[in-house]
C-alpha cells in the first residue's frame, strides 16, 4: 500500500498537475493519507476534490477504493487516465485556468472563513483572493504578490 502522512507534511499544491489536471495530485495525496489513517486535518472528496472529480466524471468513493488497493501511484494514474482522455486539451486548459482563479463567493460563510484564515496567516496579503493561493500560503509555499484587480 502507498503511504502519505499528512499529519507531518502537506499534500501537493492545488497547482501541481497529475495527467495535466490541477488539484488531481492533491486529491490523490489526500486519498492515500486517508487510506492509511494519516490524513490529519485534510479531507478527501472535499468541495475542491469534488470540483475536479465532477469535471472528469470520477466517483470519489471508487477512486478511494483504487487508492486503497494500489501498489504504486502509476496504478492510480492508470485508473484516472481514461477519464482525463475523454477531455480535450482545450477543456483541460480551460478547467485548470478557471479552477485556479476560484474565489469564495462574496458575503458567504466561505468568504468569512477565507478572510479569517488569510488574516491569521498573513494580514498584509490582501492580494490573496483565490483558494489556490490561500492553500499555498497556509502550506508555506511561495505565493507571488499580485497587483489588485481593477473592477
Amino acid at each position: 500500500m502507498l503511504k502519505r502522512d499528512l499529519t507531518t507534511s502537506y499534500p501537493r499544491s492545488v497547482r501541481d498537475v497529475s495527467l495535466g489536471v490541477v488539484q488531481l495530485a492533491r486529491a490523490v495525496d489526500k486519498g492515500i493519507a486517508l487510506a492509511n489513517g494519516l490524513q490529519g486535518e485534510y479531507n478527501f472528496d472535499c468541495p475542491m476534490d469534488k470540483g475536479v472529480f465532477g469535471f472528469l466524471g470520477v466517483d470519489g468513493d471508487a477512486l478511494l477504493d483504487v487508492i486503497k488497493k494500489a501498489q504504486s501511484e502509476s496504478e492510480i494514474e492508470a485508473y484516472l487516465k481514461p477519464f482525463v482522455d475523454k477531455k480535450t486539451p482545450q477543456e483541460i486548459q480551460g478547467f485548470n485556468a478557471e479552477f485556479l482563479k476560484h474565489e469564495p463567493q462574496k458575503g458567504s460563510d466561505a468568504e468569512t472563513y477565507f478572510l479569517d484564515l488569510r488574516n491569521q496567516l498573513a494580514p498584509d496579503r490582501t492580494d490573496v483572493t483565490m483558494w489556490a493561493d490561500l492553500l499555498d500560503l497556509d502550506e508555506k509555499r511561495d505565493v507571488p504578490r499580485r497587483s489588485p484587480v481593477a473592477v
